[in-house]
């Protein structure tokens, strides 16, 4: 028999919530505003549980770094998830397992299990977005660090000239620093663009786009080749909105193509390659982490 599981994933704005079998296919899958207490957050876990009695347990995927009991550490756009145990509080409510993940780790397990990560042992998984997250494989498993800050490669400095925040690699190769370097250039509001806007821009030829592009390629260029010679994985999956398009693997491997050009001791070129799962990342790859922890129950 295939089983099933209820995925949540708890965003700023949405909660998505969607039942999935065991070979990853999406049966059911519904989008409500995020709740703004802790409560009616539980209450709408619960709610979705009682509608599909069936399934063999729940898989939670949230912002923030997730301890092996349950606690959401760090901060994030809902601070009522930080400091309670958040597993032990949906335990309670459903009477029936959970799992709970860091969202990047999640999106980083979907690739594993049906994604651009099959297959393979040693991967890095870079979500590129507001900032720059990610999740570390090795030998196939999540590797969450000493401080389950595994995969939180945005904090890397690519200067010495360190002055503040805004010298971490989040701050100058997400899509948000894109857009913001645009603004800044144009002297426009940055809510007046978007990155979609700046690649359409780009094409027509506008200096400014083209400009802030090409350092946006070489920021993180220089980012994936340190991490490469820091990890040496097989290969890097690149997530996030921006991964849709077409032109970023390319100008990114022109990038690493130059750095190589001129830094003769490195031989090895990192692999890079577009995730496979957008939308529903978080979702199947929170049902793979709850498929792995409770494998005496989740095997289809």
């Amino acid at each position: 028999m295939n089983r099933k599981y209820i995925a949540f994933d708890i965003g700023g704005t949405f909660v998505k919530s969607g039942v999935i079998d065991g070979d990853g296919k999406m049966i059911d899958k519904t989008k409500e505003k995020t709740p703004n207490h802790l409560e009616e957050l539980l209450a709408l876990i619960e709610q979705r549980a009682l509608e599909h009695e069936d399934v063999e347990g729940i898989a939670i995927s949230t912002p923030g770094a997730v301890s092996p009991e349950g606690v959401i550490y760090g901060s994030s756009a809902i601070p009522y998830i930080h400091g309670p145990n958040m597993k032990e509080l949906v335990q309670r409510r459903v009477k029936k397992p959970v799992f709970l993940e860091n969202d990047a780790n999640c999106a980083g397990l979907a690739e594993m299990w049906r994604g651009a990560g099959v297959g393979k042992k040693d991967v890095l998984v870079m979500v590129i977005g507001t900032g720059i997250g990610g999740a570390v494989f090795k030998n196939g498993h999540l590797h969450k660090g000493g401080h389950l800050h595994g995969g939180e490669f945005g904090y890397m400095l690519l200067t010495t000239d360190i002055k503040g925040d805004n010298d971490v690699w989040s701050r100058i190769a997400s899509t948000k620093a894109l857009v913001r370097t645009v603004a800044r250039l144009k002297n426009i509001d940055e809510n007046a663009i978007d990155g979609e806007e700046i690649f359409r821009l780009a094409k027509k030829g506008d200096e400014v786009c083209l400009q802030a592009l090409d350092r946006f390629y070489h920021y993180l260029a220089v980012g994936i080749y340190n991490l490469q010679y820091i990890y040496d994985p097989e290969i890097i999956l690149i997530g996030g909105g921006i991964s849709a398009n077409n032109e970023l693997i390319p100008r990114i491997n022109e990038k690493l193509e130059q750095i190589l050009s001129v830094i003769h001791l490195a031989k090895m070129k990192p692999q890079i390659a577009p995730c496979h799962f957008r939308q529903d990342a978080n979702l199947l790859g929170a049902v793979y982490g709850f498929i792995r922890e409770y494998s005496n129950i989740g095997s289809t």
